[in-house]
């Protein structure tokens, strides 16, 4: 039997919410499930994940596997969440900060020759 730990999405329509489940490849997305091992709600700020870890591993240990979604979910959550709370950054921030360093920098400049 082959069992993998994926998401199960529950919530109303546009407002996802997911529990993170442990379930026969076999079975529908949202159908029977074997254990429930966590719980993921990516519309707060910042991203609400709780993981039950040892549960998680035990069930790698018996040979289940993780898909891509809750892979980067036990990974972030091993991170303490730190790098899915940082939110990301438009090409414009990015370009406008990049700009601020280069003034700073020629101020910095002017300020030491003289």
């Amino acid at each position: 039997m082959a069992v993998k730990i994926r998401l199960a999405r529950h919530g109303s329509k546009k407002r996802p919410y997911y529990r993170v489940v442990v379930a026969d490849a076999r079975s529908p997305r949202d159908g029977r499930f074997i254990e429930e091992v966590g719980r993921y709600n990516p519309l707060t700020t910042p991203k609400t994940i709780s993981l039950d870890l040892e549960k998680i591993a035990d069930w790698q240990v018996k040979g289940a596997q993780l898909t891509d979604a809750v892979a980067a979910l036990v990974k972030a959550a091993n991170e303490g969440e730190k790098a899915a709370a940082e939110p990301k950054k438009s090409k414009k921030q990015l370009a406008k900060e990049a700009k601020a360093a280069e003034e700073a920098a020629a101020a910095a400049a002017e300020a030491s020759e003289e």
